[in-house]
């Protein structure tokens, strides 16, 4: 989607397009009301025909980058459906670092029936996907629970992870693991290579490999 520019059509989707380039830019600090008018080439009023405030906004930027999110659920292969889920979410989550909280947090704050479809959208077809395969309801809803779960937390360690000092090239240094005591915190010195050096589609596979086969195996 593309902001209108000045002389064009406002729409709500414009809007919120100017709005998640502010994110991406800036984060979510950066974006304003008027921030987001200028972004559009717009008095202010007309922003709030389409958007009645920032939380509306967060919201919608929220729902944009959801609704990229699709899931096949005529696949037969339930645990490779949810693997390709996975991947797509955290390059969703790559591409947008800045979106990443307004994700995991701004559904939460709304009923779920009060949420936009695009949000509850890979929930519901995830959960055709697994009823599909076989499983009750429930036993989806857990599946789909745990998947997201895992995710959110993946994420937000993959993006948030912080050296102290990048510029070492001692682990131990970089982590800043110098601070504490080495008798009472042996294995993180011993695992300060890998602690340093986080991959995170590895990770994200080994975390679903432990999760899917986990889940296949017990359920």
């Amino acid at each position: 989607m593309r902001a209108a520019g000045r002389g064009g059509p406002v729409t709500r989707a414009a809007v919120l397009s100017a709005a998640l380039a502010i994110v991406d830019r800036d984060g979510v600090e950066g974006l304003s009301m008027r921030r987001l008018a200028e972004a559009v080439g717009r008095d202010p009023m007309v922003i709030y025909r389409h958007v009645p405030n920032k939380a509306a906004v967060l919201d919608g930027v929220a729902e944009i980058v959801f609704a990229q999110l699709s899931v096949d659920v005529k696949d037969s292969d339930w645990t490779a459906q949810l693997r390709v889920i996975a991947r797509d979410f955290r390059a969703l989550a790559l591409e947008h670092p800045h979106v990443v909280a307004l994700l995991v947090t701004r559904p939460l704050a709304t009923p779920l029936g009060q949420r936009p479809p695009a949000v509850v959208r890979p929930l519901e077809d995830i959960l055709t996907l697994l009823t599909q395969a076989g499983f009750s309801g429930e036993t989806a809803l857990h599946i789909y629970r745990a998947l997201f779960g895992f995710l959110y937390g993946h994420i937000l360690n993959e993006l948030q992870e912080v050296v102290e000092r990048p510029e070492e090239t001692d682990e131990v240094l970089r982590l800043g693991l110098h601070r504490l005591p080495v008798n009472e915190f042996p294995l993180l010195r011993e695992l300060a290579p890998l602690l340093a050096h986080y991959d995170g589609a590895a990770e994200l596979e080994r975390g679903l490999d432990i999760l899917l086969n986990g889940l296949a195996a017990t359920l």
